[in-house]
């Protein structure tokens, strides 16, 4: 079993209670997120090292921290953790959502479980090892980055494009992995590997401007716009299954029948639909580009006719999935619709993106995992999300979504809380990743 160390456990979570309570809330506007209280806080907590920042959009601002090493040979690994958080419903949370309480061992808060949780332990642990003063061989790096909950355009996307020196590595670990997930065949623990692409769209629905008292036979633009959405809900494209969904389906060593079922293109709805809701959408999102309109805006006054409204479709793309195709299945998707509707991107498109296994990185991952789960089996994973690791893929450099998690709360369980009501993480994960930093640290770097 691994062993983690209480003081640096404790530090964890105070540092990730400061964070929370800072409330770096990113809605897509240039001027939200205010990563400036995020960055100053981990400059404070890591006075003394080489540190660097920057701020390409005022408040947007990301630190930059280095412990250099002895051989210029052996690798560079960068540590990413993002400071933003995304927007929050606070009267349907249970507690504050910005209070960054611990209760019943667990700290509570918008960003406790993406990704300020691992952002926290990232930076105990840099501190750490430069407090230990330990020369390292290889080259230690953390970026505490802003706006990855909107793209990166602020963060890792202009710091890669701008300051690629500086953030230059052999390897990227950032969220998310490490999480237990019992299946019928024994415990696996996720570590990601790969993410799917972004591919979000504005579409923009026009009419004609009236009195709201006469409604009939009115080119009303939020009437077209409802049906839009309805056609965006009820299209699917054709599932494709890659190897880590067949891993994924054999891991749960489910019966012939059910396993042939989520094989088979033409048979995976209907087996999707008989399982547990919260891990149908997960492997409904690992099989399918899938559309989901998030956000409307429409209209002035009640009584008027709206000639206007926009409508934001968070479009994620399978491997392979190229910007046209986007464009083709939205087009297949409105059907008579399409020529009525302008469409354009919210965000530059980058595609899904992958990283290798059994490079000296992944290797270092499965065992630390497997010490911190004894019997437990490592099973490569793609999240159906984004992160900032895109970024550097495309850069080939290798990235990998890690951590360490406890078994206090299933995968699915854990999975709920990205972006939900009362997001939490529990204080024996804090110090399992805290300690899986250091680990690391100390297989690759000295």
């Amino acid at each position: 079993m691994t062993s983690v160390d209480p003081a640096l456990t404790g530090q964890t979570v105070e540092l990730l209670q400061h964070l929370i309570r800072n409330a770096c809330v990113n809605d897509g506007a240039p001027s939200s997120g205010g990563e400036v209280r995020n960055s100053d806080l981990l400059t404070d907590y890591l006075d003394g090292l080489e540190l660097a920042h920057y701020e390409p959009f005022p408040g947007r601002r990301s630190v930059l921290a280095t412990l250099p090493g002895s051989d210029p040979t052996a690798p560079t690994v960068l540590l990413m953790g993002h400071t933003d958080v995304v927007p929050v419903s606070p009267d349907d949370w249970r507690e504050d959502p910005f209070g960054g309480e611990l209760i019943d061992g667990e700290v509570w808060g918008r960003g406790a479980v993406d990704m300020l949780n691992l952002t926290a332990s990232m930076a105990v642990a840099v501190r750490e090892l430069h407090r230990r003063g330990r020369p390292l061989k290889g080259t230690l790096k953390y970026l505490g980055v802003a706006d990855e909950e909107a793209g990166g355009t602020w963060g890792a996307d202009w710091i890669v494009a701008n300051a690629w020196d500086d953030v230059a590595c052999d390897y990227v670990l950032t969220e998310n992995g490490g999480i237990p997930a019992p299946m019928p065949s024994g415990t696996k623990v996720v570590m990601t590997v790969a993410e799917k692409g972004i591919g979000w769209r504005r579409i923009t629905v026009r009419g004609t401007p009236g009195h709201g008292s006469m409604p009939y036979g009115a080119d009303n633009a939020l009437l077209v716009a409802a049906e839009v959405v309805r056609r965006l809900q009820a299209y699917s494209p054709t599932a494709e299954l890659g190897e880590l969904w067949r891993g994924l389906v054999e891991a749960m060593a489910l019966p012939d029948e059910q396993r042939d079922a989520l094989l088979d293109p033409g048979r995976l709805r209907d087996a999707l639909a008989a399982m547990d809701p919260k891990l149908a959408r997960y492997c409904h999102a690992m099989t399918h580009t899938t559309f989901s309109p998030n956000v409307i805006r429409g209209g002035d006054k009640t009584n008027i006719i709206p000639d206007r409204v926009e409508l934001e479709v968070d479009i994620r793309t399978l491997p392979g999935v190229t910007s046209d195709e986007v464009d083709v299945m939205l087009t297949e998707a409105l059907g008579d619709l399409a020529g009525r509707v302008e469409v354009s991107p919210v965000v530059k498109d980058r595609p899904a993106s992958a990283s290798p296994v059994g490079t000296p990185m992944w290797d270092t991952l499965r065992r630390r995992a497997e010490a911190a789960h004894p019997g437990a089996e490592v099973l490569p994973w793609m999240i159906v999300g984004g992160t900032d690791a895109a970024f550097f893929r495309a850069r080939g450099v290798p990235s990998y979504g890690a951590g360490l998690f406890s078994a206090q709360a299933t995968l699915q369980e854990f999975q709920s809380r990205f972006h939900g009501h009362d997001e939490r993480v529990d204080v024996a994960s804090l110090g399992l990743s805290t300690q899986l930093w250091l680990d690391v640290a100390g297989d690759l770097l000295t």
